[in-house]
């Protein structure tokens, strides 16, 4: 056998490079938004990957995935890497736009540290809410990539910084402020963002200004896409959003699963022979053990 034949028969390493071509990279985000293609994002909320596998297998092209399970940002950070993996290994194709907690990047040598192992854990990009330009551009020049957010900022910060969940960006001076923050994040390397409850005129604009993609979350049409939480996606709130549309009831579905299945049980539909496998006693092994089990 000559050598260049046996290499790919016996080569532990099939390639240089061990990442999958198949990931939508931020590299593929830019060329959608570069021709034009609306991009598509989903957060899982508290749903499982197998939703995400779902998302990924019809054409979805982000998942925007909540910190991981913990009662703070410390075992959250701690238990990141499980938790990403969890998901990346149920979806190989759709882009992880990981949540850091703020803990996370509260300096910006914590930052590098801790995202450099969110993308080594299968995250494809970041998203630290209301990160400084500083900790940006420290990161960014190490080649971790920042899908960030600007607009109304979600969690904890919302309430303290803003007085609750509402939309900014109504007068001239605020929706400014939005575009101001999204120009500085891009010059300071970030490669995408959302924009999340401006109006449509603020979001439609500061995504025709950008060089990099803005995906809408209740902020307008003629952005680069649009996102949407799974809970509103299928009918899950109890209170839906207004921006928001309800594509499927999973609770209703699972209901009617379930109370269909319980049906049967208690009427004795289910199980039938062949639920149990279809397998019986040969007849006389049957006797003996039936003489058995009374002579016990």
């Amino acid at each position: 056998m000559a050598g260049d034949e046996m290499n790919k028969v016996y080569s532990p390493l099939p390639k240089m490079s061990m990442a999958s071509k198949q990931r939508k990279t931020i590299h593929y985000l830019q060329k959608m938004k570069d021709e034009g293609t609306k991009i598509v994002q989903h957060c899982p909320t508290m749903l499982s990957p197998l939703f995400t596998l779902a998302a990924d297998i019809a054409g979805v092209d982000i998942n925007r995935l909540p910190p991981g399970d913990g009662p703070d940002s410390y075992e959250k950070i701690k238990n990141a890497r499980q938790w990403i993996g969890s998901w990346r290994q149920m979806a190989p194709r759709i882009h992880i736009n990981y949540v850091a907690d703020t803990q996370a990047f509260a300096s910006k040598e914590a930052a590098l540290a801790n995202f450099a192992t969110f993308h080594q854990a299968g995250a494809d990009s970041i998203l630290p809410m209301g990160i400084n330009n500083e900790t940006l551009k420290y990161v960014a020049d190490n080649y971790v990539i920042v899908y960030g957010h600007v607009g109304a900022i979600s969690g904890w910060q919302t309430l303290g910084a803003f007085g609750g969940y509402k939309r900014l960006g109504k007068t001239c001076e605020e929706a400014m402020k939005v575009f101001k923050m999204a120009y500085e994040y891009q010059e300071n390397g970030m490669k995408a963002m959302s924009i999340e409850l401006v109006p449509i005129e603020v979001s439609n604009a500061v995504a025709k200004k950008m060089r990099v993609p803005v995906i809408g979350i209740a902020a307008g049409g003629e952005c680069d896409g649009s996102e949407m939480v799974d809970g509103d996606t299928f009918g899950l709130m109890s209170s839906p959003a207004s921006h928001a549309m309800t594509y499927g009831n999973l609770m209703k579905f699972a209901i009617d699963a379930y109370g269909a299945w319980a049906n049967d049980v208690r009427t004795g539909a289910y199980p039938t022979d062949e639920n149990g496998g279809g397998v019986h006693m040969d007849e006389k092994e049957l006797d003996d053990f039936l003489n058995a089990i009374e002579k016990f």
